[in-house]
């Protein structure tokens, strides 16, 4: 059964107090974006996801103006040219997650694959994490940074910046998130040991078997 707009207000209300809660997102960082089929829903902008009221969730049209709410975050862009790229994908997460953010202060990485395979669920819900260049937030340029990468890769890191996730369903990008940051804490915690990393023939056996990369015709992972 689809979700109603109003569904999706509350859904939005509910997952920002749990990032917020859970210390994923601080302050008034952070915006959620859905995806609808005449237009978008997203957080407003200089608000803090810990208190959203549904009501005040700004509702956009489909080039991005605003019809009621709040005036949406600056960032929108960010999700629209994430989605652009993306069909198959309906709902956007943006957060400033400790771990997710260290790694994306991090030099010398692969920027189309910024971590490694520590585990099956990193490779099930996040496939190969990409990072973008460095500009400040607000500015176009990231926009167009996160369109070069987002047919490939659904979770980026945007350099010393933040982590930001595309996936069908607010419920899946929210979980990808959350994947993304405790990948990130593994990596940062590992960082000066040897750890074992999941072989080439155990990812492919992942792939073979479960989603990754947000592919919607592919199995669910849990």
């Amino acid at each position: 059964m689809s979700l109603t707009e109003q569904d999706l207000r509350q859904q939005i209300s509910d997952f920002g107090r749990s990032l917020f809660n859970r210390g994923l997102s601080a302050g008034s960082s952070g915006n959620i974006s859905v995806r609808l089929d005449d237009g978008w829903l997203m957080t407003p902008t200089n608000c803090c996801l810990g208190n959203l009221d549904p009501a005040d969730i700004s509702r956009l049209d489909a080039q991005g103006n605003l019809l009621s709410g709040k005036k949406p975050s600056k960032e929108f862009f960010l999700h629209a040219a994430f989605l652009a790229q993306r069909p198959q994908d309906k709902a956007v997460v943006h957060l400033h997650s400790t771990y997710a953010t260290a790694v994306a202060c991090l030099a010398g990485h692969d920027a189309h694959n910024m971590l490694p395979a520590l585990t099956p669920y990193s490779i099930m819900r996040l496939g190969p994490v990409a990072l973008t260049p460095y500009h400040p937030p607000g500015d176009p340029r990231l926009g167009e940074e996160i369109a070069l990468v987002a047919a490939k890769h659904h979770c980026v890191l945007l350099a010393n910046h933040g982590p930001i996730v595309a996936a069908p369903t607010l419920t899946a990008a929210v979980y990808a998130a959350e994947e993304l940051e405790e990948t990130a804490k593994l990596y940062i915690t590992l960082m000066n040991h040897q750890p074992r990393l999941l072989t080439p023939a155990q990812i492919d056996e992942l792939k073979q078997k479960f989603s990754t990369a947000g592919d919607p015709d592919a199995k669910t992972c849990c």
